[in-house]
C-alpha cells in the first residue's frame, strides 16, 4: 500500500473526519501512515514543527496518525483575507495574495510543490491517507486541479468518493459526480462511502446497491452519525460546535466575519461549567456574559469595520462597565488598542483605523510575519503557557509595561491597569489544563473538569472505533497503491 485518496462530493461531507479516523485505524494496525491534503482553504492554521503553516484538519490527522505536524502535509494553503481574495501559503510560507480569478493561473506552477510534498511523505511512511477539497464534480475547475482529480491522476492514487445522506439526496450526488467527470477521472475511484447517516443504515440497503449497479463502484460501508465529532478541532467556525448549556460561566466569542483559528475556543467548550456562545452577526452581546472574547482574524481592519457594524463596540464598552472581562487574541488584541495602521496595505487598502480603546497600545502592520510556538508563563497566574504566534503587526503602548506572559523571558501582551481587559497574541493558550484551570478560577470561580489533551485523543480512537464498526476499513486500506 502507498497512498489513498477520499473525496467528497461536495464540501463539508465530512473528509477531514473520515482521514482523521482512517489515520488512528492505521496508526492501530501498526503502519506508517501520514495525512495529506495537496490545497486547503482555511484560516484556521497551525503552526508546524518545522515553523510553518498548514490548515488545522492536517494537524489534527496528524496527531490522529501519531505525528508531528509538518508543512509537507497541507503543501498549499489559501487564506481568504476579502470576498475575492486569498493569501496564498507554500509549504507552510507566504507565496503571494491573488485573487480568485487569478489563481487558476497559479495552480500549475503549485502542482509541483504539491507533488514534491507528497513524494517526501510517500518515501517515509507505508501509508499517505489523502483529504481532497470541495468535489471532482466541479468540473469547471478541472483545468489545472491540484485539489482533487488533477493530484489523484497525476500521482496515481486510487480515490473513494464519499456521499453526505444527512443533507439529502446521496444517491444524486454520488451517480450525478460519476456522470460529469471524464472517463479518466471516473476510473481513478474505486468506490463510495456514505457518511453522516442517522437512524437505522439498513434503511437505506436498497440505495446503497442502487448506487453500486449504476456506478459500478465497490461500496465500503454506510457510516452513521458521529455525535462526538464536536471534541475535535474543526476548520469551519460554525459547523462542530459544543452542544448549548443552560447554565454555567457565560462566555461570549464574537464570530467575526474573517475569524481565524477560532480552535482557541474548543477546551473552553468543553469545560462543564461554561457556557460559550459563539455570538453571531446581528445579535447583542448578553448582558449576562461574564468574559468577551474578541478572537483572531485574518483582516484585522476589516474585521474591525466588521464589529463596529454589529454595534458590538457598544455592547463592549458597557460591558466592561458593568465590571465584564475582555480578553483579545491577536487580531482581536490589536483591535481592543487605540489604532491600528496598514501603512503598506498588507491587509487591504493603506490606512489608519482607530481602535477599541479598552487598551493603550498602537499596532502597525508589517510585513515581517510572526510564525512560531512558544512556552512561556501567564503573569496573573504563574501557570505555564504553550502556544504558537501566527500574525502580522507589532503593538507598543503603554500597557505593555504589564505583560499578559512571559516568553522566554520577554513579556508579551498587554493587561489593562484594572486587570479587566487583556490582549495577547499567543493562540492555543486555553489547550494547557492547568493555565485553563487557573484563568477559569480568576473569572468566577468555575472548576476546570477535564483534560483538554485526554479528551481529544480519545474522541480519535472513539473516531477510529466508529468507522470500524460501520465501514469496511480493511478494504479501504487495501484499496491504496
Amino acid at each position: 500500500m502507498t497512498a489513498l485518496m477520499i473525496q467528497g462530493t461536495g464540501s463539508n461531507v465530512g473528509k477531514s473526519l473520515l482521514v482523521a479516523g482512517l489515520c488512528r485505524a492505521a496508526l492501530r494496525r501498526g503502519l506508517s501512515v501520514a495525512p495529506f491534503k495537496p490545497q486547503n482553504m482555511s484560516n484556521n492554521a497551525a503552526v508546524t514543527a518545522d515553523g510553518g503553516e498548514i490548515g488545522r484538519a492536517q494537524a489534527l490527522q496528524a496527531r490522529a496518525a501519531g505525528l508531528e505536524p509538518v508543512v509537507d502535509m497541507n503543501p498549499v494553503l489559501l487564506k481568504p483575507e476579502s470576498e475575492t481574495g486569498a493569501q496564498v501559503i507554500v509549504q507552510g510560507h507566504r507565496l503571494t495574495s491573488t485573487q480568485a480569478g487569478d489563481y487558476a493561473a497559479l495552480r500549475p506552477r503549485l502542482l509541483g510543490y504539491v507533488m514534491d510534498s507528497f513524494n517526501r511523505l510517500r518515501e517515509a511512511h507505508d501509508l499517505v491517507l489523502v483529504e481532497g477539497a470541495g468535489s471532482p464534480a466541479e468540473v469547471n475547475l478541472r483545468a489545472n486541479d491540484i485539489a482533487n482529480m488533477g493530484f489523484a491522476r497525476a500521482a496515481d492514487v486510487p480515490v473513494v468518493l464519499a456521499g453526505d445522506i444527512d443533507r439529502g439526496g446521496v444517491i444524486a450526488q454520488i451517480v450525478g459526480t460519476q456522470a460529469v467527470l471524464n472517463q479518466g477521472d471516473a476510473a481513478q475511484i474505486v468506490g463510495f462511502l456514505i457518511n453522516r447517516f442517522r437512524g437505522d443504515p439498513r434503511l437505506f440497503d436498497d440505495g446503497y446497491v442502487q448506487i453500486a449497479e449504476r456506478t459500478g463502484w465497490r461500496g465500503y460501508g454506510v457510516c452513521p452519525w458521529f455525535a462526538d465529532a464536536w471534541k475535535l478541532p474543526a476548520e469551519d467556525a460554525l459547523d462542530l460546535f459544543a452542544p448549548a448549556r443552560p447554565s454555567g460561566l457565560h462566555i461570549v466569542c464574537l464570530a467575526l466575519s474573517r475569524i481565524a483559528n477560532f480552535d482557541d475556543l474548543d477546551p473552553l467548550a468543553q469545560e462543564p461549567g461554561v457556557r460559550l456562545t459563539l455570538l453571531g452577526p446581528g445579535r447583542a452581546i448578553p448582558g449576562d456574559a461574564e468574559l468577551v472574547i474578541v478572537p483572531g482574524t485574518k483582516s484585522t481592519r476589516a474585521d474591525l469595520a466588521f464589529l463596529r457594524a454589529q454595534g458590538w463596540d457598544v455592547d463592549l464598552m458597557a460591558h466592561y462597565r458593568r465590571g465584564g472581562h475582555v480578553l483579545g487574541i491577536c487580531g482581536g488584541y490589536q483591535m481592543l488598542g487605540r489604532s491600528v495602521a496598514d501603512p503598506q496595505g498588507l491587509e487591504g487598502a493603506p490606512g489608519l483605523t482607530p481602535g477599541l480603546g479598552l487598551l493603550e497600545i498602537d499596532t502597525v502592520m508589517t510585513g515581517d510575519k510572526r510564525l512560531t510556538r512558544v512556552q512561556g508563563a501567564h503573569v496573573a497566574s504563574g501557570q505555564p503557557l504553550d502556544g504558537y504566534e501566527i500574525h502580522l503587526g507589532r503593538s507598543h503602548g503603554a500597557d505593555l509595561a504589564r505583560p499578559f506572559a512571559l516568553v522566554d523571558d520577554v513579556a508579551e501582551g498587554a493587561v489593562s491597569a484594572d486587570g479587566r481587559v487583556s490582549g495577547t497574541y499567543l493562540h492555543g493558550m486555553f489547550a494547557g489544563d492547568a493555565f485553563r484551570a487557573a484563568w477559569l478560577a480568576s473569572l468566577g470561580g468555575v472548576a476546570s473538569g477535564t483534560s483538554f489533551g485526554k479528551t481529544v485523543d480519545a474522541t480519535l480512537d472513539a473516531l477510529a472505533d466508529h468507522l470500524e464498526a460501520s465501514l469496511d476499513v480493511d478494504g479501504l486500506l487495501a484499496a491504496a497503491r
